[in-house]
């Protein structure tokens, strides 16, 4: 959403609704962004989001479980930012598998995301990252390297040359948890001791023995900004092996402090508060 105007993303191309307050009720006529982005639908869906800059960040996942296309498209496993008008479109970070959630740090003005671990390797590699771009053409491993030390039975040893070159993650999450929206907290409303904690919601496993995810976890900062702690903060969607109560996708942050999570499974939306 900017400048009264709602920006919607499908697999290959986005649009924008004008004036969406006053005219969601009318079907307003859209106008198109671009239409150049891939077509291919694995990891084809987009979450996207203006930043500071005032650049529309579009990410493009790998149209894979796991493959390399550096070479015939280079916009393949990316974070990619544009002008509102689709101009300028450019990559500002690679080798990124599918990341569906993605914030500014409040303090720093780093972007930060989550990124989705390959599957097909066992049920307890590679993990699932949150990551942190600190500077221009960085890129985070994929295909050739997850985590922090799992190289790619496929491309690990192509990758192992450039290993200088990878950035690693801030902190590994579950192996197939799916994370996917991320914030860090900045409210009031939740104790002080929460200010600034990554909030990560996990949508779930499938390429698993036993489900892991489906919850809010937290990642724990200490004063110079390293992460000390990976652990749940809001759990109860993973009632049993075959009971699935929701699956968690996106959080937002009120301007009181509380917490919207919404929910694919139950077609939910949750709101968190506090009470001391």
């Amino acid at each position: 959403h900017k400048d009264g105007a709602l920006f919607v993303a499908e697999v290959s191309k986005i649009w924008r609704f004008d004036n969406i307050d006053q005219n969601y009720t009318d079907s307003p006529e859209p106008v198109l962004v671009t239409d150049e982005l891939p077509t291919e639908g694995h990891h084809g869906w987009k979450y996207i989001a203006f930043g500071p800059d005032e650049k529309l960040y579009v990410p493009i996942g790998a149209p894979c479980n796991i493959c390399n296309h550096e070479e015939d498209n280079p916009l393949f496993a990316t974070l990619t930012r544009m002008n509102p008008d689709g101009s300028e479109h450019e990559i500002v970070a690679k080798g990124i598998r599918n990341t569906v959630g993605f914030t500014w740090h409040p303090e720093t003005g780093n972007i930060w995301f989550t990124d989705n671990g390959r599957d097909w390797l066992g049920d307890d590699i590679p993990p699932c990252e949150l990551n942190e771009i600190t500077g221009k053409d960085q890129h985070f491993g994929y295909p050739y390297l997850h985590g922090n030390d799992v190289w790619d039975p496929k491309f690990g040893e192509e990758g192992k040359p450039m290993a200088d070159r990878f950035k690693k993650p801030v902190q590994e999450l579950g192996a197939h948890v799916a994370p996917l929206g991320v914030i860090f907290y900045s409210g009031n409303m939740l104790p002080s001791t929460y200010k600034n904690r990554a909030l990560i919601a996990e949508h779930g496993s499938w390429n698993r023995s036993s489900k892991v995810g489906y919850q809010i976890s937290q990642v724990i900062f200490d004063d110079g900004g390293n992460a000390i702690e990976y652990k749940p903060f809001i759990t109860g969607w993973l009632a049993g092996e075959e009971d699935i109560k929701g699956r968690p996708v996106s959080i937002l942050q009120l301007q009181d402090g509380s917490l919207l999570i919404s929910d694919d499974e139950s077609g939910t939306i949750y709101r968190v508060t506090y009470k001391a």
